[in-house]
């Protein structure tokens, strides 16, 4: 019998919008969506709770389940919302957390030594609900790893144990992706036809993504005199990183497309024509936009960290891990020089599992059960 879901999703952009969005479109259930638009993260994880609380409460919405995301205070929603949530079960959904993000050393919070709070409104929100599922093993372990340590900064009573009460009500869930939408025809390119080898980035242009790695090897491909072009798609939002303006200009020619696609069939198609998708990130809790690059048959050269053995086992594929930048060039090269033969490879099945056809089913039976 479906039930009534009221998912809150403080930043409805990027990954965030399309994982509600898609969620809504092919649950069982009757998902309604409560958001704010994908803007100033750090006001959506402290102001977010008391407009959305307000937003609730304006509503006729009665629902069996609240859904929210990391990006939510979710102890402050609660408090606002109490008289119509007292009884609600809730399951928090953590895309990424603030307890093992990078932070750039420029960030004004890092600067002045005040952005714990963060990750504490993520670690209350979680004691908070009902449930907590993690996006991948990878993040589950690690939010768990480091929030023992998190907690110990803080003076007594630290509430250590509160580490195991989350724990004990926690699971993986991984991130449901409309994967089949790749698959329309008009989208098909034939690689072959190219004849130099198109590399791709596809993810946010932030600091954890790492670009300037990404570039400094591009450039030391370029310098060893290999043909290649590269296209450079991606969203960014106000903090600008030079390395992508000295990429296009140290590369020239070289680029094909700069700059966020907002149109999906382009971006397909943009999937569907490149070879190898190299992956620099200092974090990645899921990888979306690997996963979505690897069903349309990119060639991954990827970083033995993180999320990403887990996506593609390590023991199965160890040719396209690589150790250090130095190993990163190397692979980067000989996939250049060997490109008939990486256009041959497909890894299409290693992640078809994570379309909605089979992940909303999964996603039904967890939610209806709390």
């Amino acid at each position: 019998m479906p039930i009534n879901i009221t998912l809150i999703e403080p930043f409805f952009t990027g990954s965030h919008a399309a994982w509600a969005t898609e969620y809504a479109q092919h649950s069982e259930h009757n998902v309604d969506i409560l958001s704010l638009s994908g803007n100033y993260w750090k006001w959506r994880m402290h102001g977010g709770a008391v407009t959305l609380a307000r937003k609730l409460l304006a509503s006729d919405a009665l629902p069996d389940l609240l859904l929210v995301t990391d990006m939510l205070d979710l102890t402050t929603f609660l408090a606002l919302t109490r008289h119509k949530t007292a009884r609600l079960p809730v399951a928090i959904y953590f895309h990424e957390n603030q307890l093992c993000y990078p932070w750039s050393p420029k960030d004004r919070d890092i600067l002045q030594k005040r952005e714990h709070h963060y990750g504490f409104i993520n670690y209350s929100s979680a004691l908070a609900a009902d449930l907590v599922v993690f996006n991948s093993t990878y993040h589950y372990t690690a939010f768990f790893d480091e929030l023992p340590r998190f907690l110990k900064q803080f003076p007594d009573p630290n509430e250590l144990g509160t580490v195991a009460t989350i724990q004990a009500k926690s699971y993986v869930l991984p991130l449901g992706l409309d994967l089949q939408e790749f698959d329309r025809p008009e989208f098909q390119q034939v690689r072959q036809d190219d004849p130099d080898p198109l590399i791709l980035w596809n993810h946010r242009w932030e600091y954890d993504k790492n670009p300037e790695e990404f570039f400094q090897a591009l450039f030391r491909l370029d310098e060893q005199g290999l043909d290649f072009r590269v296209a450079i798609l991606g969203k960014h939002f106000r903090q600008q990183y030079p390395i992508f303006e000295t990429a296009r200009k140290t590369l020239g020619d070289k680029v094909v497309h700069y700059g966020y696609v907002e149109d999906f069939a382009h971006y397909a198609q943009w999937l569907h024509r490149a070879d190898i998708i190299p992956i620099t990130s200092r974090q990645e809790f899921f990888g979306a936009s690997l996963v979505e690059a690897l069903y349309c048959s990119c060639y991954p050269v990827l970083p033995k960290r993180l999320t990403y053995p887990e996506l593609l086992p390590y023991e199965t594929y160890p040719d396209i891990f690589y150790q250090n930048f130095d190993d990163l060039v190397e692979k980067l090269a000989g996939a250049l020089l060997s490109i008939e033969t990486i256009r041959q490879k497909c890894f299409r099945h290693c992640v078809a599992q994570y379309s909605w056809q089979n992940m909303a089913s999964v996603y039904d039976s967890i939610f209806d059960a709390v």
